[in-house]
């Protein structure tokens, strides 16, 4: 379609530009979803970013490589033949690693972001919460990109585009734009849960009805696609199986808190958050935990709120 871009001169990648696009519109989405917040420590938040962007470049590399299953017998296989140099070695390895896998890139976001939660000493669910809606609206920006650039394509079908996918012998044919369904289809789940994030509900509820949306959303689109690298077991699509995976851990989470009730950590959160005990409210650096509040100039601290007794806590 469109793979590449030029401005000023320079070929930019449109996949790149997409991801860029997308992702000053996440920065804007949770400014808005938190700029009422009282029980988020704000400044957290740009490092639970970075943690999280970088556990998701991990992770979808690592399960990239998970699906070439060819490189992979390639390796076992011909031993000698892959370590006989390092530029062998590197080469191979750069192929292994060379693509992402959106799932991969999940759960890698996850995992990161969850050791900075922990280390800090912040919980999980509340921020979890918080980033929830940018998800599915980052990723319809990169599904976007995956149909300009020619990647994640759909099955031959009379309706759709020709497209000009950077794998030989599948290109110059009709496609269905499968790309284009998942990037509405996210954002339709973006608008959900913007709005689901605005009300009382228990924390993690959010983030388990992304699970749930998307993976549903997946596992569909899945019978769409035409691309051959994804992996398959016993007829299904790896991303199918991971797809089963998160809508079960979706589920439970959320019969946990609405079904199998008595569990005080999972406790609703207004939209406009309150200050939990201990912790006092700036406007500028949100909620302060004690640990962090000697760090507060002496004006700031002089200005914040703090709660009363017997109010209610996050």
């Amino acid at each position: 379609m469109l793979p590449t871009i030029n401005i000023f001169g320079k070929d930019i990648s449109t996949y790149t530009l997409c991801a860029a696009i997308g992702l000053g519109f996440c920065i804007l989405l949770i400014t808005l979803l938190t700029r009422k917040r009282k029980d988020l420590y704000k400044p957290s938040m740009s490092v639970l970013c970075l943690f999280a962007g970088l556990g998701m470049l991990i992770g979808a590399h690592i399960l990239y490589a998970f699906t070439r299953t060819d490189i992979i017998r390639y390796i076992f296989g011909h031993w000698e033949d892959f370590t006989r140099s390092w530029n062998k070695v590197f080469a191979t390895l750069g192929e292994l690693f060379g693509g992402m896998v959106f799932y991969g890139g999940l759960l890698g976001a996850i995992a990161g972001a969850a050791i900075y939660l922990k280390a800090k000493k912040l919980e999980f669910f509340l921020y979890a919460d918080v980033l929830a809606p940018a998800i599915p609206l980052f990723h319809a920006f990169g599904r976007i990109g995956c149909l300009l650039g020619g990647c994640c394509y759909g099955m031959e079908s009379s309706f759709g585009f020709h497209t000009t996918p950077h794998v030989d012998g599948v290109a110059d044919v009709s496609r269905f734009p499968v790309q284009l369904v998942e990037a509405c289809g996210n954002l339709l789940i973006c608008l959900v849960l913007s709005w689901l994030s605005r009300k009382p509900v228990k924390k993690g509820t959010v983030l388990a009805s992304y699970f749930v949306l998307y993976a549903i959303l997946r596992f569909t689109d899945e019978f769409f696609r035409g691309d051959i690298i994804r992996g398959a077991w016993f007829g299904l699509a790896t991303s199918q199986w991971i797809s089963i995976i998160l809508f079960i851990i979706g589920v439970i989470m959320l019969l946990r808190r609405y079904v199998f009730k008595g569990n005080e950590k999972f406790s609703r959160h207004l939209p406009i958050g309150t200050i939990p005990e201990g912790w006092i409210y700036q406007r500028y650096a949100g909620a302060v935990p004690p640990e962090y509040q000697h760090k507060l100039t002496p004006q700031a601290l002089a200005s914040a709120e703090r709660p009363q007794p017997g109010s209610s806590q996050n």
